[in-house]
Parts: C-alpha cells; sequence; structure tokens
C-alpha cells in the first residue's frame, strides 16, 4: 500500500498543467533558419522551407510544407521582398505568430545601390529604420533590397527579436533562449570584428559582384562596390551595361569580380579576361550551397569576407 504522503505527492503532480511542448518553428531561407537554429539550441530545430540550392525568390512549397507552415507556432521569414511566394500561405494562417524579419523596428534597410550616410564601416540602427512600407515587387531594382542579414548588426537584432518571442512562447525555456541568443550575437560580434581587419585593406577597391546584394555588407565594411553584373535579383544584364563593365575593368577601375555560387561563373569570367581585374571565388551570399544548421549564417559572413580579402590579397 501506498503512503498518504506519497498518494498525496501524486495527486499534486497530476494536478499541475502539462508542460508546453517547445514551439513548432518554421524558416524560410537558409540564413533564417540558422539564425532561428541558433537562437533553439540544444531545445528543437526550426523546419526550413528552401530547398538547398533553391532561388529564395521564386519558389513553390509542397503540400507537406503548406501543412507544416498550419501546424507552426511561429514562422520566421525575410518579408514579402525577398520571399513573396510565402505571402499567399501565411495569409491562411491561423493560431500562430509571423514574424518577417525586414519589418522589425530599427533594421537597417537600403534600397538596391544605395549606401547609407555616414555608414561606411559601420552604422547605427535608429528607432525610425525599417518602419517603411515594403516595395511592390521583390525585383523592383529601385525598392528595398532585402540582403539585410549580410550587415551583422541587423543578424544581432534579429536574434535578440527571435529568443523574445520565443521566450513569449515557451516561458519555461525563456532563460534558454534569452542566453543562446546573447551567445549568438558574441559570435556574431566576434566574427564581425574578425572581418573589419581582414577588410581593411580592400576600403576603396572597386568590386563587381554577381548580382546587387552586397550593400549591405560592403556599407558595413566600408567597400566600394563598384557594380554588379545583374542590377536585380531577377535582372539579367544588358548588352550595354556588360560593356560600360568590360570597359572599366579594361581602365583597371575593378580590382576584382565575384561570381555567384550555383550560378553559371563565365559570364563574368568573360567581363575580366585580358583586363586588370581578378577573377574572386565564388560567393554565396544566401548560403544555398552550404549545409543548414545553426553555423550556417557565421560561414556566409565569413566566406564572403574570405573571398574579398584572398582576392585582394596581392595588391
Amino acid at each position: 500500500m501506498q503512503s498518504p504522503l506519497r498518494l498525496a505527492a501524486v495527486a499534486a503532480l497530476a494536478a499541475l498543467p502539462a508542460r508546453a511542448e517547445v514551439p513548432r518553428v518554421v524558416a524560410d531561407t537558409p540564413v533564417v533558419h540558422s539564425l532561428v537554429a541558433m537562437v533553439m539550441g540544444d531545445l528543437g530545430a526550426p523546419e526550413l522551407l528552401l530547398d538547398r540550392g533553391a532561388d529564395a525568390h521564386d519558389f513553390q512549397l509542397r503540400p507537406s510544407q503548406l501543412r507544416a507552415l498550419k501546424a507552426a507556432d511561429l514562422v520566421v521569414w525575410i518579408g514579402p521582398e525577398m520571399t513573396p511566394w510565402l505571402v499567399h500561405a501565411l495569409e491562411s494562417g491561423r493560431g500562430r505568430q509571423d514574424l518577417a524579419l525586414l519589418h522589425v523596428p530599427a533594421t537597417l534597410l537600403i534600397g538596391y545601390g544605395e549606401t547609407p550616410a555616414g555608414s561606411a564601416g559601420g552604422h547605427d540602427h535608429d528607432e525610425d529604420s525599417g518602419t517603411g512600407d515594403p516595395p511592390a515587387s521583390p525585383h523592383d531594382h529601385g525598392g528595398t533590397d532585402p540582403h539585410a542579414w549580410l550587415d551583422p548588426a541587423n543578424a544581432a537584432l534579429w536574434v535578440g527579436t527571435i529568443a523574445g518571442i520565443l521566450a513569449e512562447l515557451d516561458p519555461d525555456n525563456a532563460g534558454a533562449y534569452l542566453a543562446n541568443a546573447e551567445a549568438a550575437q558574441g559570435r556574431i560580434a566576434a566574427l564581425d570584428t574578425a572581418l573589419r581587419g581582414r577588410l581593411a585593406p580592400a576600403e576603396g577597391k572597386g568590386l563587381l559582384f554577381g548580382h546587387a546584394a552586397y550593400g549591405y555588407f560592403a556599407a558595413h565594411y566600408g567597400l566600394a562596390v563598384a557594380g554588379s553584373l545583374a542590377e536585380g535579383d531577377a535582372a539579367d544584364p544588358g548588352a550595354a551595361h556588360v560593356a560600360a563593365l568590360r570597359s572599366r575593368a579594361s581602365a583597371g577601375e575593378l580590382a576584382c569580380a565575384f561570381p555567384e555560387a550555383g550560378q553559371d561563373p563565365r559570364p563574368i569570367e568573360s567581363l575580366v579576361a585580358g583586363t586588370p581585374a581578378r577573377l574572386g571565388a565564388p560567393l554565396d551570399p544566401e548560403g544555398r550551397s552550404a549545409e543548414p544548421g545553426p553555423g550556417l549564417y557565421l560561414a556566409v559572413l565569413d566566406g564572403i569576407g574570405t573571398a574579398i580579402a584572398d582576392c585582394l590579397a596581392g595588391d
């Protein structure tokens, strides 16, 4: 026979509410998935919608992914500027939180081809940044550049925001989410410091990129974007544009040119062939070719910085 004290203890435990499960989180792109994974740590793993190597701007959701969205407690995505194919799917959701990172207050946003005033070598996030209306089209060359994660200060801000929402959804593990976010911010800051030193010799040297995705990275580290082969995410370069870039390369205005990972490198190879410009290693700003997980975001930043520094090392 069990003692009255033990029976009372069992009854008390049975009366307690069941411990809530760790929130089910879905992320749209590998970079967003990585930021969420850093915050969740060992508590759970977010689900990644975008297939490895897929184009973030043009993707078709499968039925299983639509079911995952409906079952999610939280969806973290860049926003309609980057993944417009998610808009309709999210409109049909109920009882779920959606976090569009580009719309987090204090996020630094720039337009394609812009360099924020006073941003060379870094910037301060003010409270009015990132609260404007999104552009009508993610491929509008004059609209918001959605590649805002390439500014590490934005990523550090977003990690804190993600942790705050997860802490609200899962208060039992709030301390772990916040601690994980703080550790992630520390890792981002350490890499940022290392990249500043590594990229200091690149300041003022003309860099040509495969497409217009590097404004945030260049502004943060004081780099000079001399141009992009494709002027927008969905734009094909015109003959006149290519000829103008070729002329600049021949004149010595371009120090290095970088193809895009997963894209045909021959257009950029042809553009700089026979000119003083050097051909750098392919860049992967969206983490398409990397292994998904918590380390992907840092690998993306480090890969871009290393490729630029290595290309210019002989100057």
